[in-house]
């Protein structure tokens, strides 16, 4: 797995999508510089230690923050009240990228759970 793959990935992504994603990409990277970028289920995922924290994607209708774990949303509380949620995912729009605070918020949480 390789960054070439995540590459691969977003660019079969179209816009304005594509953007937010890449926007999300390095957000998660400034968190997580050490991160090895894989594919994880299908999309693209960030692994510390051989442990995906995160996941996205593109859906038809929007776009999916995953965090590979089903406690990362609900201990998030507030912070995601305005996204669209299932109990693995958080779903935005194409066109709204996620803010940098909101990612190192998400990430932290994953990680507190493997400390």
């Amino acid at each position: 797995m390789s960054v070439a793959e995540v590459d691969a990935y977003l660019a079969g992504v179209a816009e304005p999508g594509r953007s937010t994603l890449e926007a999300l990409r390095a957000s998660i990277l400034r968190v997580v510089p050490e991160a090895e970028q894989v594919i994880s289920y299908g999309m693209p995922g960030f692994a510390v230690d051989g442990v995906v924290l995160v996941g996205f994607a593109a859906r038809k209708d929007g776009l999916s923050y995953y965090p590979h774990s089903g406690k990362v949303l609900t201990m998030a509380g507030e912070a995601v009240a305005g996204y669209s949620q299932t109990k693995g995912a958080m779903h935005f729009a194409s066109d709204t990228p996620l803010s940098d605070d909101l990612v190192r918020l998400l990430i932290t949480l994953k990680q507190s759970l493997h400390a």
